[in-house]
């Protein structure tokens, strides 16, 4: 079959990803790209060491991520994204934006991390109080509250698993039991709920979680996706999460905030 009059492929944008080691969910990320993006994933070296704030602090050091943007400069992405939460809180919002701008260096492209994209997704639902669930320890999700403390978010519940290793493996049953138990602990009514952990799958569960706690539901690989999509003027896709799509924020992830003012349709 003769195919030589086809021009070939589509143009594609690109997105740059510096991820773990360990980032098991290359495939979950992808289904947030529209159709005329590629996603360029590189890792950060392996480092025998369990999830933790060392982990944290030993994959997002400087010189660790200029190479890896270096690497993905090669194929020319158009924006930079450092899909790590926990990497990217572990030093505080100063921290962050440490890591945003040695990785804009690095590349001379726009950059942005995991976090500093939860602050700018809070922003853009305007939301200040939240409940936060996570798969870490403890002591790293004290450090993402303190995180977003610094930052002017307040937290309002929580819930976490204690896990140290294949996070990955997490069943959305996991994850829904835990949100509702966030919420339904809070000691104020949330305004939103993050799910934390470029490693924990959430697509599914997100529009699920929107409908039955009523607010936004907003996870790291999607606010990853969302903000690095942005960069280029383009668009996450996602079914019916309020992030993405400004009619699920008017339907029920819009209805416990309503309820709260006492504004609510009846």
């Amino acid at each position: 079959m003769d195919i030589s009059f086809l021009s070939g492929p589509l143009p594609q944008r690109g997105v740059g990803v510096v991820a773990p080691f360990d980032f098991a969910l290359d495939r979950e990320l992808w289904r947030w790209v529209p159709a005329d993006v590629s996603l360029h994933v590189t890792r950060t070296p392996f480092v025998p060491v369990e999830v933790s704030l060392d982990l944290a602090r030993l994959v997002s050091e400087h010189a660790t991520l200029r190479e890896g943007v270096r690497a993905l400069c090669a194929v020319g992405p158009e924006v930079v994204a450092y899909a790590c939460t926990s990497g990217s809180f572990v030093g505080g919002v100063a921290g962050e934006r440490a890591m945003t701008e040695a990785m804009r260096q690095a590349g001379e492209i726009p950059a942005l991390t995991t976090s500093g994209a939860l602050l700018a997704a809070l922003a853009e639902l305007d939301v200040g109080r939240i409940a936060v669930i996570t798969p870490y320890t403890k002591s790293v999700t004290d450090a993402l509250e303190d995180y977003l403390r610094e930052a002017g978010v307040a937290v309002c519940g929580r819930g976490y698993l204690g896990l140290t290793r294949q996070i990955w493996r997490v069943p959305y049953r996991e994850v829904v039991a835990m949100a509702r138990g966030a919420v339904a602990r809070a000691a104020a009514p949330p305004e939103a709920l993050f799910i934390s952990c470029t490693n924990l799958p959430t697509y599914d569960v997100i529009p699920q979680l929107e409908a039955e706690l009523r607010m936004p539901v907003i996870s790291a690989n999607q606010v990853t996706m969302w903000a690095a999509l942005r960069e280029l003027g383009s668009a996450a896709v996602g079914p019916y999460q309020a992030l993405l799509d400004p009619a699920a924020r008017r339907g029920p992830a819009s209805m416990a905030v309503d309820e709260e003012r006492g504004d609510a349709v009846t």
